[in-house]
């Protein structure tokens, strides 16, 4: 019987080009979640996406070994890059020190998550799938604006960002990143696309804040979301009944009633399940689910709470 042949070479069935060798001989910390896109077509048409102009600050998250990262150093006035890994950290350094790229490159070590973002036109990331949904939410509420974001995300975490009411996958998510911005999906990306392989497929997903914002109080909108997305497949009026819920509600409003210029005197006989109730009643939202509602019906369910002196704070 012939003998199998081992190739041998270097960064075999690697696709990442320079600091391939590098991704082949490194152990990847699978608490940092560390998978790199090693398809150069990948990586450009990402970096494509982006619409990086030779003005910009781009802000990349998990640069790893730096594949992306040298497409958009050759297309960027200066990258940013976040690590949280000394060792990749010390890659990067290797990989562009002496070279004319290095000078345009700035590098933050740490958590992303716990870091202040410097300012960014555009920000490109292949970021752990466990930190995506703080992140989105600290992206979205980021300031000053950016032009837009080109993310990497587990594919089901993905769709939640674009699914609209009726979905399976609809949720806060889907509500909070779509009032807040525009969404879209930009292509699918296979597991066979990184090394090592992740067990999940991936998409990349564009996100374009919206400026001006909309005219809302996030915290009270979130609040609201918050308590509806609990139990999302039941009616409101459910959602609303349950006892730690109506505490809440009970306590904001006597507060709210008490600091109110004048203040509001609460009668004797209030009892806030009833309260709220009535205005799930009067307004047709009783016997809605919060998985068939959109931005607009959440919009007005907030205003009719508050006009009651409900609030979710």
């Amino acid at each position: 019987m012939p003998k199998v042949r081992v190739d041998k070479r270097k960064g075999s069935g690697g696709g990442g080009g320079v600091g391939d060798a590098a991704t082949q001989a490194m152990v990847f910390n699978k608490d940092f979640g560390q998978h790199i896109l090693k398809n150069p077509l990948i990586i450009q048409g990402i970096v494509d996406k982006a619409g990086i102009r030779n003005t910009d600050t781009v802000l990349e998250i998990g640069p790893g070994t730096g594949n992306m990262t040298v497409k958009m150093l050759e297309c960027a006035k200066k990258v940013i890059t976040c690590e949280v890994d000394p060792r990749m950290v010390a890659e990067l350094h290797k990989r562009f020190m002496g070279t004319p790229l290095y000078h345009k490159m700035q590098m933050m070590v740490g958590d992303v998550i716990k870091a202040e973002l410097p300012f960014f036109d555009v920000c490109v990331a292949n970021m752990p799938y466990q930190i995506s949904s703080p992140f989105v939410f600290k992206l979205l509420l980021h300031r000053p604006f950016f032009r837009c974001a080109i993310l990497m995300f587990q594919r089901e975490f993905a769709q939640r960002l674009v699914a609209k009411p009726g979905d399976s996958l609809y949720c806060r998510l889907s509500v909070n990143t779509q009032l807040l911005s525009n969404v879209s999906m930009v292509m699918k990306v296979g597991k066979n696309n990184f090394r090592p392989p992740p067990k999940v497929e991936s998409s990349v997903v564009r996100i374009e804040v919206k400026n001006p914002p909309p005219a809302v109080n996030f915290q009270e909108w979130d609040g609201l979301l918050r308590l509806a997305f609990t139990r999302k497949n039941k009616s409101l009026s459910s959602c609303f009944r349950t006892k730690s819920v109506l505490q809440m509600l009970e306590k904001n409003y006597r507060i709210f009633c008490a600091t109110t210029m004048p203040p509001i005197e609460v009668p004797s006989d209030f009892r806030i399940k009833d309260h709220v109730l009535e205005v799930l009643e009067e307004n047709g939202f009783a016997e809605k689910r919060s998985r068939t509602l959109d931005i607009d019906d959440f919009l007005r369910l907030l205003h009719c709470f508050n006009k009651a002196n409900v609030h979710f704070q």
